[in-house]
């Protein structure tokens, strides 16, 4: 896979994985819970800000471990059948994320494991200082990793056949755009908008993101499996 493809399939990777919506849901929750306890602008800016850090960070540091994994234990050159488990792995997700990823319930209740569900609430409602919001980031893309473990895995596939600039250019990429949805709702709170609109378009539109969540992975998988497989085939033959 050349250059502009391995980031395009970054690119893309990252942008299933904005799709996913657990840290923006816990982002509006410590947003409500600090206004609710009447702070100011200034600090429910600090809070929203270092939490917004404490997911890019997690989140780039997941990546980089994943990509120092599978590069030690492969090299530069993953074995054919390592990229067909990471597609299985993606269309297993994409399935999981049509089915489950929303309880039946209303609202933007998140399938995902009630003990983690409950730790992370608890924690919003405690947050007072920037270095507990940015614990509380972390933990938020480790409570997803059920769903976004299928994009980083592929991702970091990736990241292993680039050069030492491009995996960083890569893993900058991924970091970024996976945090487009939060960081729009982050300065959406930031300016002044109220949750409760926020709140609402988040519920109105949570199927739409869901399928589009699903699709994409899906979409991944098969240009992958084309790119690293068929065409690998193909040129032996």
């Amino acid at each position: 896979m050349d250059i502009p493809n391995s980031l395009a399939v970054i690119f893309l990777a990252a942008l299933i994985q904005t799709c996913f919506q657990l840290s923006v849901s816990v982002l509006t929750l410590l947003s409500g819970h600090t206004i609710g306890s009447k702070r100011s602008q200034a600090k429910l800016l600090r809070l929203t800000s270092s939490f917004v850090i404490g997911v890019g960070v997690m989140t780039m540091l997941m990546l980089s471990f994943i990509s120092l994994v599978l590069f030690d234990i492969y090299g530069p050159n993953a074995p054919q059948i390592i990229w067909a488990v990471g597609c299985g792995i993606l269309l297993g997700v994409a399935i999981a994320v049509w089915i489950f990823y929303y309880r039946r319930e209303k609202g933007t209740v998140l399938w995902i494991p009630r003990g983690v569900a409950t730790y992370l609430t608890k924690r919003t409602k405690s947050t007072k200082m920037s270095a507990e919001a940015f614990g509380l980031g972390l933990m938020s893309v480790v409570g997803e990793l059920l769903f976004i473990v299928a994009p980083l895995i592929i991702s970091a596939l990736v990241l292993t056949q680039l050069p030492a600039v491009w995996q960083l250019a890569g893993i900058a990429i991924y970091t970024i755009v996976s945090m487009l949805s939060l960081i729009i709702v982050w300065v959406l709170i930031g300016s002044g908008h109220t949750l409760g609109r926020i709140q609402k378009w988040r519920e109105d539109n949570k199927h739409f993101m869901q399928f589009v969540a699903g699709a994409g992975l899906i979409i991944l998988s098969f240009f992958v499996y084309a790119s690293e497989i068929i065409v690998n085939v193909a040129g032996k033959a």
